[in-house]
C-alpha cells in the first residue's frame, strides 16, 4: 500500500527548516540542497513540495503573514480602539526571537518584490489588509474619545506601518542595539502623542 503523504504538513515542515537555516546561515545559505539535507530528504526530493527556492520563499512569506495575523486575532480579541491597535503592533514588531526570525524571511521577500510583479502584488495585498485593520482601530479610538490629535488617520496608519516595518529591519541589521522593550517604549511614546494631541 503506498504511503500517504500529508502535503500541507510536509510543506510547513520544510518552511520551518528553511527558517532555521536562514537564521544560522542567511538567505544565500538556504539552498534547496541544504534544506533537503536538514529535512532528511534526498537531494531533489523537494520537487513535489516546492519546485524551486523562489517558490519556497514565497510560501514562507505567506506563512509569516498568516502567523502574524493569527497571533493578532488572538491578542486583539475583546479589545477596541488604542488597546487593540497597540496589541496588533506588538505582533508585527520583532519583539522576540520568533518575530525576529520572521523579519529575516520578510526582508529578502521585499527585495525580490522590487523586480517581481507577482510578489509585489502579493505584498501590497498583505499590507492593504494591515492598513485596513489599523484604520479600523483608529476609527474605534475616535469613537471612544481616546485620540486628541487632529492628524488624519491615514497619516497615522502610514507612520505606524513605517515604524513597525522599520523596526523589523533594525532588529535584523543591528541585533545588539535592538530590544523588545525599547520598541515597546517607542510605540507607547507615539501613542501617547496621539492621545495628547
Amino acid at each position: 500500500m503506498p504511503k500517504v503523504v500529508d502535503y500541507p504538513t510536509r510543506r510547513l515542515e520544510l518552511v520551518q527548516v528553511t527558517w532555521r537555516i536562514i537564521a544560522s546561515k542567511g538567505l544565500d545559505g538556504a539552498t534547496m540542497r541544504e534544506i533537503a539535507k536538514e529535512a532528511g530528504f534526498a537531494n531533489g526530493a523537494l520537487k513535489p513540495y516546492f519546485s524551486n527556492k523562489d517558490e519556497l520563499l514565497t510560501y514562507a512569506f505567506q506563512h509569516v503573514f498568516d502567523q502574524t495575523n493569527k497571533r493578532a486575532s488572538i491578542s486583539t480579541r475583546g479589545l477596541k480602539g488604542l488597546a487593540a491597535l497597540r496589541a496588533f503592533c506588538h505582533e508585527v514588531l520583532p519583539l522576540d526571537d520568533e518575530r525576529r526570525l520572521e523579519a529575516r524571511i520578510v526582508i529578502p521577500f521585499w527585495q525580490r518584490a522590487l523586480t517581481d510583479s507577482a510578489k509585489s502584488a502579493m505584498h501590497e495585498q498583505s499590507m492593504t489588509e494591515w492598513r485596513n485593520r489599523l484604520l479600523g482601530y483608529l476609527a474605534e479610538s475616535r469613537e471612544l474619545g481616546e485620540l486628541g490629535t487632529t492628524i488624519e488617520d491615514h497619516h497615522i496608519t502610514s507612520h505606524l506601518m513605517s515604524m513597525t516595518m522599520g523596526a523589523q529591519i533594525l532588529a535584523v541589521v543591528f541585533v545588539e542595539e535592538d530590544s523588545g522593550q525599547k520598541q515597546i517604549r517607542e510605540l507607547d511614546a507615539y501613542l501617547d502623542l496621539l492621545k495628547a494631541g
